[in-house]
């Protein structure tokens, strides 16, 4: 603030979206401006341009705002172009030398989880998703790691609006088995892909979370059934598990 004690203009917005994105559920403007003191006309004001641009989001008549797509772009960005890039990519590959496989690290998008980060195995047979691709979030390990972590009307509102396509024989396309599915994720703390998005891929994937215990992207490993065995990844979960810690101490300390 400056020395009046008033918010400097060119900051209102900013702060807005610092208040909503520690927040653990959506704010109305009122809400919002119980932290920042502006006056009502003028909170009202931005978040509607907020709105308007496609940075906070309302579920239809609700007055209620949460981070829409442009503002998780936003984050996801900066979190991919900091110098903690470089630190959590060598995270990676310490775990990647740890279980012999291709590590991801992924972030929820629209459509899917997106790869923002990956360290592939020197194995010849290999599973090649680069960095950018977009998978479900019905069949794949990161992606119910995703979708376990929200709270459970969430859940299931989240899950009966995606589309669950029959990836392989072993794809969940019943909404209550996958809803069953992602309750045992929540309560075991990981989550593994048993075939269900390619035929002959395995994977294990853990949250990686904010010091407030919320998710921010998921860790995971995934190689061809024939050498990759799910007890075997069950077994090595701690791996993953304190790889998650030490990325969640690099991007939040």
């Amino acid at each position: 603030m400056s020395e009046s004690g008033r918010i400097p203009t060119n900051l209102r917005t900013l702060m807005i979206l610092e208040i909503l994105g520690k927040s653990h559920q959506p704010m109305t403007a009122t809400q919002i401006n119980e932290e920042l003191g502006l006056p009502k006309q003028t909170v009202h004001r931005l978040c509607a341009t907020l709105e308007e641009n496609g940075f906070l989001t309302r579920a239809g008549t609700n007055k209620k705002y949460q981070v829409a797509r442009r503002l998780r772009s936003l984050g996801s960005g900066l979190l991919y172009n900091s110098r903690d890039h470089v630190a959590r990519h060598q995270i990676l590959k310490q775990v990647a030398e740890s279980v012999g496989e291709t590590v991801n690290y992924a972030a929820p998008g629209d459509t899917g989880m997106n790869y923002l980060d990956r360290v592939e195995t020197d194995w010849p047979f290999r599973i090649q998703l680069p960095i950018g691709t977009s998978v479900p979030f019905h069949c794949t390990a990161s992606g119910k790691t995703f979708l376990a972590s929200l709270a459970s009307n969430k859940r299931k509102s989240l899950v009966a609006s995606l589309t669950l396509e029959k990836m392989t024989p072993r794809t969940l396309t019943d909404p209550a088995d996958l809803l069953a599915e992602l309750d045992a994720i929540n309560a075991q703390g990981y989550s593994l892909d048993r075939e269900e998005f390619l035929e002959g891929m395995v994977a294990i994937a853990v949250p990686v979370t904010d010091p407030q215990g919320r998710y921010v992207a998921s860790l995971a490993y995934h190689g061809p059934d024939q050498r990759l065995a799910l007890e075997e990844a069950i077994a090595r979960k701690e791996i993953l598990q304190s790889a998650a810690l030490k990325l969640s101490q690099l991007m939040f300390s």
